[in-house]
């Protein structure tokens, strides 16, 4: 099942705090908004996606938790309220520390409003590839500095930087965190295959 976008625009202008008590009343479920104010409900991942992307968060949380002087790591389940007002959940993220000290504790607590500096998207099969291409962009022109959209099943890297052209690679085994990520590296193949070590 694909994510279902819902618009009550004509009906009803849901708030930040409304919407945030929709999350927290379920939990189970996984929405996101876009800038214009539509739900969306994200399809929970199947078994081979949530393990691709729990080895790609690890991957990410190792190297911030050796560099904390840097920023922090955030998975799937974290939500950043963006400078358009869209509401977003990129699968791994990370925040610079600057970012994150100019934050109150109340804002922490929330949807930070913050876009984050570094963002990655796992594409699972059921996924819209011209949706996730067009969130990563929405990410690039509302501050983040890096984005790595990852295909699984055809083992494609997009990467995505500002005021550069988009980057597409084939059979990639590794990555750069370039100056973003000073000294990160992530291990494709762990990422791809993660789904497969039984």
């Amino acid at each position: 099942m694909s994510a279902i976008t819902i618009d009550f625009s004509p009906v009803l202008q849901m708030t930040d705090e409304q919407f945030w008590e929709l999350c927290q009343r379920n939990r189970d479920v996984k929405f996101e908004r876009n800038a214009q104010g539509a739900l969306i409900i994200m399809a929970p991942t199947g078994s081979d996606s949530g393990s691709n992307n729990a080895e790609l968060t690890y991957q990410v949380q190792a190297w911030s938790r050796e560099h904390r002087e840097y920023g922090r790591a955030f998975d799937s389940s974290t939500g950043f309220k963006l400078p358009n007002g869209a509401d977003r959940s990129p699968d791994a993220s990370w925040v610079q520390r600057e970012k994150l000290k100019a934050l109150t504790p109340k804002q922490k607590k929330g949807f930070a409003p913050v876009c984050p500096d570094f963002v990655v998207e796992l594409k699972s099969p059921t996924d819209d590839l011209a949706v996730l291409r067009a969130k990563m962009q929405e990410y690039i022109e509302h501050g983040a500095k890096l984005g790595w959209l990852l295909d699984p099943e055809t083992r494609q890297v997009v990467i995505y930087r500002p005021d550069r052209a988009v980057e597409t690679l084939e059979g990639a085994t590794i990555l750069s965190g370039e100056d973003v990520l000073p000294g990160f590296v992530l291990d494709l193949k762990a990422v791809w295959e993660a789904a497969n070590d039984d």
